[in-house]
C-alpha cells in the first residue's frame, strides 16, 4: 500500500487554497475612475465633496460610488470612460489649486479579499496600457537660478581682487556689472574671462562710467538645458522605482519635456504628486536677537531674516518666528531618508547625510550650541498661465516650519526629524529626499489614459495561445497517459492557478513576453509527469506490483527531474538580475513557473495518485496507458 502522510495532504490543500484566493480578483473587470488627493496643507472636507456632487448633477454625470480612501484621497468610479473624462475636467475646475486630480483604473474586487491583501496581477502597457504624464522642465528658472548664483561669486572676486564697482545686478537681460574707469574694466574682464568663460560680454560706454554685460552662451544655455532635462531623467527614474512600478517609459520629449508612460499604477494621484514633487528641506537657525511678534506688527523684518509662522503643535496655534536668511543644510546634502516612528509616537524621517555640506553643518551646529534651529519644508510647484495666446509657468512656494528645536550638541551625519504631520507626508519626503532633488521645478501638463501599445489583437492572439496550448497538453496526456494524464491536467490548472497567485501577491507586472514565459511553464510542467509517468511505465514492464511501480517511478524520477529544473531555472534568475523590459517580464514568469511546477507536478499528482490507489490492497492495474 502506498500511504501519503496526512501533513502533506493538509500542506497541499492550503497552497491550493492560497492560490484560488490570490488568483481570484484577476477575473473581477475594473472601473473607470479618477482620484483626488489633498496637497500639503490642503483637506479634503464635506464642502469639497458637495461642490464636485453638484457639478456632477448639473452635467448629468453620474458616478457609480464615491469611496474615501483616506482623509486626502477620494475615488470617484465610473461606468464609461466618456463621463471618467468629463468628470476629470469638472473634478479639475471645481477643486482649484491645492488638490492633485488624476485618471485611475479601480478594481472591483470583493472587500473580503482585499481585506486578506489578494489584488489583481499588474498588467504591462502592452496588455491593458496605463497612465502618461508629459512633463514641462522649468529651463528659465533654471537659467536664473545660475546666473544669480554667478552673480554672488562675481561680487566675491571683484572684492577680492580690490575693484570697486559701482552697481552689480541681473536682470532678464543678463548681469550688468557698472565701473567707473576703464583700467577696472580690463582687470574685471580678465577675471571674468579665466573664472566665467560660459559669459559672454559686451562693453559699452555710459557716460561717465562703463557697463559690462554678461549673457549665458548659446552652448553654456543648451548645456545647462542638457543638465537639467538628464538630471531630471535620473531623478525620476528613481521616484519610479520607489513607487514599485515595473517597465515604466520614461524618455525625453523635445527639449524641454519628459514623457512617462506608467503601467498598471494603482494610486495615479499620488504618482502625480511624487513625479512632479520638489519637496525638500532647508535648515535655518533662528533670529533670537529681534521680538518676531513686534515684527510682524511693524512690518520691519530685520535685515537677513525672513518671517514664518510655525505651530508646536499639530493644528494648534500659529506664532511668528524669525529665521536666518542663512541655509546651513539643504536637501542636497541628504544621501538617504527613511520614514519612521519618533519615541513620542508621531511619525518622523530618518536623515543620512553624505552629498556635500555636512561638515559645514557639524561646524555651525557645534558653534551654536544651546541656540533654536528651524526645519523648513519647502514645496515648489508649477502653475500654467496663459498669456498672449502663450503658456507660460509661474512658480508658487509653499514654506511649512515643521520643526524647532534647541541644538544641544554638533548635528552628527545621522539624525531624526519629528513634527510631520502624517504617516503619509513622512513616507512621501523620505522618497523624495531618497530620490534626490529635482533640478528645476517641473509640470503636469498632460495626462491621458494609454490604450494597450500592441493592439487588442495581439493581446488576444497571445492570450489565444495559452488556451491552445492548455487544451492541446490536456488533450494529449489524457489520451496518451489515460486516468494519470487527467491526474497531470488537474495538477497543470492547479500549476497555472498558483503561478498567477504568485504573480498578484508579488506586484509584478505581466507583459506579452510574460505570457510567453507561462507558455514555456505550461510545457515544462507535463514534461516533469512525462518522465514519472514513464518511469512507471518501466518498473510495470520489469514486473513490479502497481504500488511499487507508483513508488519508484516518482522516487527514481525526482533526480532527473530536479536537474533539468535546477538548469533551467540558473538561465532564468540570470535573465532576472541582468535583463531589463521585456526580457525581464520573461524571466519573472519563467523563475516562478518553474518552482510552482516542480511542486504541482510532482507533489500534487503524487497525492491524487496515492488517493485514488493508496488504499488498494489488490491492486492489480492502474490506468496510466499500458
Amino acid at each position: 500500500m502506498n500511504r501519503y502522510p496526512l501533513w502533506k495532504y493538509i500542506v497541499l490543500v492550503l497552497v491550493i487554497a492560497f492560490g484560488f484566493i490570490y488568483a481570484l480578483p484577476n477575473v473581477y473587470k475594473k472601473d473607470f475612475a479618477v482620484q483626488i488627493s489633498a496637497d500639503t496643507g490642503h483637506v479634503l472636507d464635506a464642502s469639497v465633496e458637495n461642490n464636485i456632487e453638484t457639478a456632477f448633477s448639473k452635467q448629468q454625470i453620474k458616478d457609480l460610488r464615491m469611496e474615501k480612501q483616506a482623509d486626502d484621497s477620494w475615488l470617484y468610479r465610473f461606468a464609461t470612460a466618456d463621463d471618467q473624462l468629463r468628470a476629470d475636467d469638472i473634478i479639475k475646475d471645481t477643486a482649484g489649486d491645492g488638490y492633485t486630480v488624476a485618471l485611475n483604473s479601480a478594481a472591483t474586487t470583493p472587500k473580503w479579499l482585499q481585506d486578506l491583501g489578494a489584488l489583481p496581477m499588474r498588467l504591462g502597457l502592452d496588455l491593458s496600457g496605463g497612465v502618461h504624464f508629459l512633463l514641462a522642465i522649468d529651463i528659465n528658472s533654471l537659467i536664473e537660478h545660475r546666473m544669480q548664483a554667478s552673480e554672488r561669486n562675481i561680487s566675491d572676486d571683484l572684492r577680492k581682487a580690490g575693484i570697486r564697482y559701482l552697481a552689480l545686478a541681473d536682470n532678464d537681460k543678463g548681469i550688468n556689472i557698472r565701473l567707473k574707469n576703464r583700467e577696472d574694466v580690463d582687470k574685471t574682464v580678465s577675471i571674468l574671462s579665466q573664472t566665467y568663460p560660459e559669459l559672454t560680454r559686451t562693453i559699452s560706454p555710459e557716460g561717465d562710467n562703463w557697463v559690462i554685460q554678461l549673457k549665458l552662451s548659446p552652448s553654456a544655455k543648451a548645456d545647462a538645458e542638457n543638465f537639467a532635462v538628464e538630471k531630471t531623467l535620473s531623478v525620476l527614474r528613481k521616484r519610479i522605482d520607489e513607487l514599485g512600478v515595473s517597465e515604466p517609459v520614461v524618455q525625453r520629449q523635445g527639449a524641454d519635456r519628459i514623457s512617462v508612460d506608467l503601467p498598471g499604477i494603482q494610486d495615479t494621484a499620488r504618482a502625480q504628486q511624487i513625479l512632479g514633487g520638489t519637496a525638500t528641506l532647508e535648515f535655518h537657525l533662528q533670529d533670537t536677537e529681534h521680538d518676531a511678534v513686534e515684527a510682524q506688527a511693524s512690518s520691519a523684518i530685520p535685515l537677513g531674516t525672513s518671517l514664518y509662522h510655525y505651530a508646536p503643535d499639530e493644528g494648534g496655534q500659529t506664532t511668528p518666528v524669525l529665521l536666518q536668511d542663512r541655509t546651513i543644510l539643504s536637501g542636497s546634502s541628504i544621501t538617504n531618508a527613511t520614514s519612521t516612528i519618533a519615541e513620542d509616537g508621531r511619525p518622523a524621517v530618518s536623515i543620512t547625510l553624505g552629498g556635500g555640506g555636512e561638515a559645514a553643518f557639524y561646524r555651525v551646529t557645534g558653534e551654536n550650541i544651546g541656540k533654536p534651529l528651524a526645519i523648513i519644508y519647502v514645496e515648489t510647484k508649477l502653475t500654467p498661465v496663459l498669456l498672449k495666446g502663450t503658456t507660460e509657468y509661474t512658480q508658487r512656494k509653499t514654506e511649512k516650519v515643521i520643526s524647532i528645536a534647541t541644538i544641544q550638541s554638533a548635528l552628527p551625519s545621522t539624525f531624526q526629524i519629528t513634527g510631520l504631520g502624517d504617516p503619509k507626508e513622512a513616507r512621501d519626503l523620505a522618497l523624495l529626499l531618497r530620490a534626490g532633488s529635482l533640478p528645476t521645478p517641473v509640470a503636469v501638463i498632460e495626462e491621458s489614459t494609454l490604450g494597450p501599445s500592441l493592439g487588442q489583437q495581439n493581446i488576444d492572439k497571445g492570450i489565444f495561445s495559452i488556451e491552445v496550448g492548455f487544451i492541446a497538453i490536456v488533450i494529449f496526456m489524457s489520451l496518451y497517459y489515460r486516468l494519470f494524464g487527467i491526474l497531470a491536467n488537474i495538477a497543470l490548472g492547479m500549476n497555472l492557478v498558483l503561478l498567477v497567485a504568485v504573480l498578484s501577491v508579488l506586484g509584478a507586472t505581466l507583459s506579452l513576453p510574460g505570457i510567453a514565459g507561462i507558455l514555456l511553464t505550461l510545457g515544462m510542467a507535463v514534461d516533469a509527469n512525462v518522465l514519472i509517468f514513464e518511469r512507471i511505465r518501466e518498473e510495470l514492464r520489469n514486473g513490479l506490483s502497481p504500488h511499487a511501480s507508483i513508488q519508484a517511478g516518482y522516487e527514481r524520477a525526482f533526480s532527473t527531474i530536479v536537474d533539468s529544473n535546477v538548469t533551467t531555472l540558473i538561465a532564468a534568475v540570470a535573465l532576472l538580475m541582468i535583463g531589463t523590459g521585456s526580457i525581464k517580464g520573461f524571466a519573472v514568469t519563467l523563475t516562478i513557473g518553474i518552482l510552482t511546477s516542480m511542486f504541482t507536478a510532482i507533489t500534487g499528482t503524487r497525492a491524487i495518485a496515492h488517493l485514488i490507489y493508496g488504499r488498494k490492497t489488490r491492486l492489480t492495474h492502474i490506468s496510466i496507458g499500458i
